[in-house]
């Protein structure tokens, strides 16, 4: 197999040269025209709770819809992902967890391209507007006997943890985890800028989903977005859908967070990919609209993202005017540094191709004003996958 284009960070003709098990064995240079599509590395997305109708919060979870999720995210460029087990009963997420790990179990090539997973609840707020689309029935305090179940039964796949801070008994928690290793992140939370504070001089170094998960009316200066924006300790996830930050919102969050500590996240729903229509996840009703996005039926709220990274790029590049290989760094750099996974570049360069290792690679267009990046190629390994965005 040969995979030909530009690479994205410096505009040079790549030749990507793949034998038949995946494995790259040349990158060579040649003449690339200005038209000739992009070479990136495969995207890297941090927060996905299901696609196409999966659920990782389902009561139904199985090792195969893991694999089918992964495979559909890879049609869209997303070749990496973490799995996200949203606010339930602690008998379903100790079950959830324990199919996650018995997948990557059973399917060894999963194991490279789910490398964690993200418990986000159940200890997030009660409040309307904050709490979300999570279910106010399992909203709970915190726990570090629950936590130290979740550890077990995920064999150690469990990395990060989404807590409202200002919960009874969470800085015992976020200092539990921390000394750990697991990163806390805080989300879904009404918490006075204080408890903020205190949560990130405990360890907190994570804002899942920042901006979102919030009430519709705060405190135009003392609030708990201010408070994270200021907080060099705490990365940030973004929505960059186009529907959950507005342009200007992003161009803030970014210039504020800067390239090191922003991260573009989808925050995909299981009706993400969905025909338009009210759809049910657990006991809430879901609206996917004609335009795609996710809402709580009957209120302006949203209920996660119904788009893919390949959409955040696009979208972040035109909101905040950064180059396109910046957006992408937010993707598959910076989100591998939070984790520190192994073989994460230390510098800020892109990893390129290089032989001996396993060909992640997408090929893709785009032009400034574009909705979405156009891929052509998704390669994973030896395998190209037939390429469906949304």
């Amino acid at each position: 197999m040969i995979i030909r284009g530009r690479w994205v960070e410096t505009g040079d003709g790549l030749e990507i040269e793949i034998d038949d098990t995946g494995i790259v064995t040349g990158v060579n240079p040649y003449s690339a025209k200005d038209d000739e599509p992009y070479l990136a590395p495969g995207l890297f997305d941090l927060q996905v709770n299901g696609y196409r109708g999966l659920d990782y919060s389902s009561e139904s979870l199985t090792s195969e819809d893991v694999l089918q999720i992964q495979d559909y995210l890879s049609m869209t460029g997303t070749t990496r992902h973490v799995p996200t087990i949203i606010s339930n009963s602690q008998k379903r997420i100790l079950r959830n967890l324990r199919v996650l790990k018995d997948a990557l179990n059973r399917y060894p090539d999963l194991a490279k391209s789910v490398p964690a997973v993200h418990l986000e609840g159940p200890y997030v707020s009660e409040e309307d507007g904050p709490r979300g689309a999570h279910d106010k029935s399992f909203v709970r305090e915190p726990s570090t006997e629950e936590y130290e179940q979740w550890k077990e039964a995920s064999d150690g796949l469990l990395k990060i943890v989404t807590i409202a801070p200002e919960r009874k008994g969470a800085m015992e928690f976020i200092r539990h985890l921390t000394k750990d290793g697991t990163v806390v992140a805080i989300g879904h939370t009404g918490a006075a800028p204080e408890t903020i504070r205190q949560a990130v001089s405990n360890g907190a170094r994570l804002s899942t989903h920042l901006g979102n998960g919030s009430h519709a009316v705060i405190p135009r200066l003392k609030n708990y977005i201010w408070e994270q924006l200021a907080a060099d300790e705490l990365s940030a996830g973004l929505i960059a859908d186009g529907f959950h930050l507005p342009p200007s919102v992003l161009k803030v969050f970014y210039r504020a967070k800067g390239p090191e500590n922003t991260l573009l996240v989808s925050d995909v729903g299981p009706m993400g990919g969905q025909q338009p229509g009210e759809y049910k996840w657990g006991a809430i009703n879901v609206e996917v609209h004609p335009d795609g996005h996710l809402g709580l039926a009957g209120t302006d709220f949203l209920a996660g993202a119904g788009h893919l990274l390949d959409r955040g790029i696009a979208q972040f590049v035109n909101a905040t005017g950064c180059s396109l290989a910046a957006a992408i760094k937010l993707c598959t750099i910076n989100p591998a540094r939070l984790l520190a996974l192994p073989g994460t570049p230390e510098g800020r360069d892109l990893p390129s191709p290089q032989p001996g290792k396993m060909a992640n690679l997408l090929r893709f267009s785009f032009s400034s004003g574009d909705s979405r990046i156009t891929l052509h190629d998704t390669v994973v390994g030896n395998q190209i996958k037939e390429i469906n965005g949304v």
